[in-house]
């Protein structure tokens, strides 16, 4: 009898975003800061990637050039195959707007406009129509559809980051940028915030790439890269918080 071989087939990565050989360098002579040195990573299609790094590291320069908020000195940045150093800023503007979405740490919100107004505000300054569909998955998912008549200042800290949440999936993009999303947040807010992320990547299949400095946030991803000096140091997949804790550890031990 033929004894049958059996292959393993694997599906091809899909990359969201790529950098390569990144480097940003922020004044001249002797006040030059060499905020990214040459960093090469990929983000793969429905990821989930958290990045942490001490203060001065790179991490938020790296979110911002990855998300087009900022430029490098040089190097290359793709969102889905296209490169980011080759558009105007008409169309980095519009490629903004329709792939990407965004969760700072300080909310954002309009003032002047209820939440529901602020949630589709990128999709009112893009002239399209809302997927009602869509959008009541999002508002449901983030069980907010009883303050949607409310101001900014009529909600709490963790309603206004839910609120910048459905703003930013509420578009469809490929990918959201997390800048610091917990920063503001207490514990049980900050759960919330983190869970939305976390749904964002396994039901919607958005790859969410977020900046912190909180381990336990860090957990909720697949994947944490640690920053030093503008470089990738370390990784760790499927991380906890004790792991990523004694990473921290061992690098500030190194340094």
């Amino acid at each position: 009898m033929q004894t049958l071989e059996v292959v393993e087939t694997r599906l091809p990565r899909v990359v969201a975003a790529r950098t390569i050989d990144a480097v940003k360098v922020y004044g001249r002579g002797s006040t030059e800061v060499r905020a990214l040195d040459g960093v090469t990573v990929d983000f793969e299609v429905a990821t989930f990637t958290a990045i942490m790094g001490p203060s001065g590291s790179g991490k938020s320069t790296l979110l911002h050039c990855l998300a087009g908020l900022d430029t490098l000195t040089a190097g290359t940045v793709l969102i889905e195959d296209i490169d980011l150093t080759s558009l105007s800023e008409r169309q980095l503007t519009k490629l903004r707007r329709e792939r990407i979405g965004f969760v700072f740490q300080s909310f954002n919100l309009v003032p002047t406009l209820s939440a529901s107004e602020n949630i589709t505000l990128p999709l009112a300054l893009a002239g399209r129509r809302a997927d009602q569909e869509w959008l009541d998955q999002v508002i449901d998912a983030l069980g907010i559809r009883d303050r949607l008549a409310h101001r900014p200042s009529e909600l709490s800290g963790g309603q206004q980051q839910r609120v910048a949440a459905a703003r930013a999936i509420a578009t469809r993009p490929a990918l959201v940028f997390a800048d610091e999303p917990t920063g503001n947040l207490d514990s049980h807010s900050a759960s919330e915030v983190l869970q939305i992320l976390r749904f964002a990547v396994d039901e919607m299949r958005q790859t969410v790439v977020m900046v912190t400095h909180d381990a336990r946030a860090a957990s909720y991803a697949d994947r944490v890269l640690f920053l030093a000096d503008g470089r990738i140091v370390d990784e760790i997949e499927g991380p906890t918080v004790e792991g990523v804790l004694d990473t921290i550890k061992r690098l500030e031990a190194l340094r």
